[in-house]
């Protein structure tokens, strides 16, 4: 089911054997508009400490109690690597991540959306495996972005600016992200409308600007987003009807 990340924000998060703290923000990967990770805020049980889950370890969300769970024990996130999520995370530091919960680096496969399991027994990839395959563990070069940071950035169309981005909507299924809530009232009085991550042709954050491959009338007459109601196929097929564009499940 497509739904907004705001929804999951202050879930509490539930290990297998107790509560962990509550869902922060998502990291996602710029380029395949998939997600990372969660980042959890683990409050007073480790000095409000954050700590990073990868998708590999989501478990069922129970939408009506407000929990996130995930398939991981309190110790193995208590002694999972400190990593600064306020600060960019580095591939160093995932590759720590990876390598402490004994996972393959997803940066191998660029086709991959996300980390694959591991098979019993298999070793992660070391970082001198790593630049064997022309992938350094320590490049700087990734493509994370943080919802939190990113959210309430200027959306700029070819032809000056509309709204601004108020939310990201997911796949809750392969957690992937399928499109961006634009708010556009300060700009032009109207609506809250959706576009795909495909428009997107850049995101500055020091600028807080997010530009796309539209045009202002574009955005002005597309579907109507009502944030009231299920988003179904019927809305997301007028709404690429509208754009010219194929859909992401036509593909």
């Amino acid at each position: 089911m497509l739904r907004r990340v705001e929804s999951l924000r202050n879930f509490s998060i539930g290990a297998k054997d107790g509560e962990i703290g509550t869902v922060v923000e998502f990291f996602f990967d710029d380029e395949k508009w998939t997600i990372r990770y969660l980042v959890a805020d683990t409050g007073g049980w480790l000095a409000g400490r954050k700590v990073l889950i990868a998708p590999i370890f989501f478990g069922a969300v129970d939408w009506a109690g407000n929990i996130f769970n995930v398939n991981l024990t309190r110790r193995q996130v208590k002694n999972s690597p400190r990593i600064d999520t306020d600060k960019p995370v580095s591939r160093q530091h995932e590759s720590s991540f990876y390598d402490y919960y004994n996972l393959p680096y997803y940066w191998f496969n660029a086709a991959a959306s996300n980390p694959p399991a591991v098979a019993p027994g298999a070793t992660a990839a070391s970082a001198p495996e790593a630049a064997v395959f022309g992938q350094s563990s320590s490049s700087e070069d990734i493509h994370l972005r943080s919802t939190e940071d990113i959210s309430g950035s200027y959306i700029e169309t070819t032809d000056g600016d509309l709204g601004h981005l108020e939310d990201f909507i997911i796949d809750d299924q392969n957690w992937v992200i399928r499109y961006l809530l634009i708010d556009t009232n300060n700009w032009w009085p109207g609506k809250k409308v959706l576009i795909a991550p495909e428009w997107v042709k850049d995101m500055v954050e020091i600028d807080s600007r997010v530009y796309v491959d539209l045009t202002q009338e574009q955005i002005k007459t597309s579907p109507e987003y009502d944030d009231t109601a299920a988003l179904d196929r019927d809305y997301e097929s007028r709404l690429y009807r509208h754009y010219g564009r194929s859909p992401y499940w036509s593909d």
